[in-house]
């Protein structure tokens, strides 16, 4: 029985070029990756950027990885990482990330995927691999999360502590009982670079008397 030449692509995002290259035995790989497409065994990410369908790969796909390959240089950030550490009780449908690139929107099988984009210099405060199925993708500490979260928020308090902190626990039902844990460095960092200083200082503040 044959093997299915995708298999060895695994469930890391691809382009066309390696795709057609498993059959280059073949007068038109180009037109082999549009049916295997058609045909489900690939899914288009965009134009260009294929992940193979897990019923062939028998990997599992990793959307953060695609996130992370779908545009880039970036991470996976904001409120769908804040769900992911449990940290936000809301389900999240849009795969959100942080760029430096201009914020763009795609949208294919997997989902939407958002990105935002940020300063040079803020962009790799607080940023982790994460090792998930044998692979790795880019995500945000949960302090990168949240203060990327809040540089975006145009619904966000500018002066007040204690309005922040009703922002925390009633708009986005944060859990307030997770800050004990965080890393105050991260969050000064963002403070210098990230363009909203007083309400991430202001985050420090309740931080510090949770």
């Amino acid at each position: 029985m044959k093997v299915n030449p995708l298999i060895q692509l695994g469930n890391v995002p691809v382009q066309t070029g390696t795709i057609a290259a498993c059959f280059d035995y073949l007068a038109a790989p180009n037109e082999k990756v549009r049916a295997l497409e058609k045909d489900g065994q690939l899914i288009r990410l965009k134009r260009g950027l294929y992940v193979v369908d897990e019923q062939v790969s028998g990997k599992p796909i990793n959307v953060r990885l695609c996130a992370n390959h779908i545009y880039g240089p970036s991470y996976v950030s904001l409120q769908w990482a804040l769900r992911w550490y449990g940290l936000i009780p809301e389900r999240v449908f849009t795969m959100t990330s942080i760029t430096t690139k201009r914020s763009r929107e795609f949208e294919n099988k997997l989902g939407r995927f958002t990105y935002y984009q940020v300063k040079p210099s803020y962009f790799p405060i607080g940023i982790r691999s994460v090792e998930e199925n044998g692979v790795n993708c880019l995500m945000a500490t949960p302090e990168k999360a949240l203060c990327d979260t809040m540089l975006y928020d145009s619904y966000l308090p500018s002066q007040s502590v204690i309005r922040l902190q009703q922002y925390l626990e009633e708009d986005i039902r944060f859990d307030m009982d997770a800050l004990n844990e965080f890393d105050i460095s991260i969050i000064e960092a963002c403070a210098q670079n990230g363009g909203k200083e007083q309400i991430f200082n202001n985050l420090i503040k309740i931080i510090k008397r949770v």
